[in-house]
């Protein structure tokens, strides 16, 4: 019995995972706005009402493929510190990790905007909207683990409080730098700025921000 429960599971699992890659893959071609239930069906060759089954609607969907950004996104951040000596140069590493992500994987950075603009809830137990979130704090983790490595090496300033909250801040100043280099790029070259300038300053800012007196040369706020 055991084994044909596994089994049954394994098939779930590989009938979801098909659903989720056909809704990602018209996501990166037509857009999250033009996707349906229904050409979602119809790229992932299975009935309309099959889909329905698997996930109730397209936020249940979106939350899926958010899920999956939020993992990718995990593992860039921990090759992207595992390249770097110091914990300020850890959090250098991931913030350019996350700004190529966002170049690399659009759709993936995008779901996560959406993400940003739903407002705050408590996710029901067993959800989807709790995988979610609990894979957007192990996101966090790795860069709290990075933070407190920074304070131990003394790159990192000892007075910047919650870890936990300073994780969260500079998600919000990189993820809003992304979406103006992102929509911006346009207005930015006709004030005299090209997006590498603008990236290179914020990156030159937060190290200026949370360095510790042991910090290296990293960034100059002048370059």
């Amino acid at each position: 019995m055991s084994y044909i429960a596994d089994r049954r599971q394994e098939e779930k699992d590989r009938r979801r995972s098909e659903i989720v890659e056909a809704a990602e893959s018209l996501y990166q071609e037509l857009g999250w706005d033009a996707v349906t239930m229904d050409s979602v069906a119809k790229k992932a060759r299975l009935s309309r009402a099959l889909v329905y089954v698997y996930f109730k609607d397209k936020r249940e969907l979106l939350l899926a493929i958010t899920e999956r950004a939020f993992m990718v996104l995990r593992a860039r951040f921990e090759e992207a510190r595992s390249r770097a000596r110091t914990g300020l140069d850890q959090i250098e590493a991931m913030g350019r990790a996350y700004m190529a992500f966002g170049v690399e994987f659009n759709h993936y950075f995008d779901a996560c905007a959406r993400l940003e603009q739903r407002a705050s809830e408590t996710p029901e137990k067993g959800s989807i909207e709790e995988a979610v979130f609990q894979m957007g704090v192990r996101v966090h983790e790795v860069v709290v683990a990075s933070l407190k490595a920074g304070q131990a090496d003394g790159s990192v300033r000892a007075d910047l409080g919650d870890l936990e909250v300073t994780s969260r801040v500079l998600w919000g100043f990189t993820h809003g730098l992304m979406q103006i280099a992102i929509t911006k790029a346009g207005p930015l070259a006709q004030a005299g700025i090209s997006v590498t300038q603008l990236t290179q300053q914020a990156i030159a800012l937060i190290r200026y921000t949370l360095a510790g007196s042991g910090a290296g040369s990293g960034s100059s706020l002048t370059e």
